[in-house]
């Protein structure tokens, strides 16, 4: 499983220019199975995004992200083994 820290470089204002491109290619990345999870991180420096696919599909989409492409955001992507989990999330344990 893998965590994605996205950290702006770029002032709010081209954070939101690019924002809606950056929504969409997110839809599609859902649709594809890529993230189970996304949000802001609070304050609004980035973003975090949670992942179980595997690494080169990974990798291949954030390559598609607009914040990726237009330089807005650095991504970090750190692995780590689901090894519990709350009741009803059992599908995320890594086997």
């Amino acid at each position: 499983m893998y965590v994605v820290s996205l950290t702006y470089k770029v002032p709010e204002e081209i954070v939101d220019f690019h924002l809606p491109a950056h929504v969409a290619w997110l839809q599609e990345a859902f649709d594809a199975g890529v993230f189970l999870v996304a949000g802001r991180k609070i304050p609004r420096t980035g973003a975090l995004l949670l992942s179980n696919a595997d690494r080169a599909a990974l990798d291949a989409s954030l390559e598609e992200d607009p914040f990726y492409v237009n330089g807005v955001a650095e991504f970090e992507v750190m692995e780590f083994h689901a090894s519990r989990v709350a009741e009803g999330f059992e599908n995320l344990l890594d086997s």
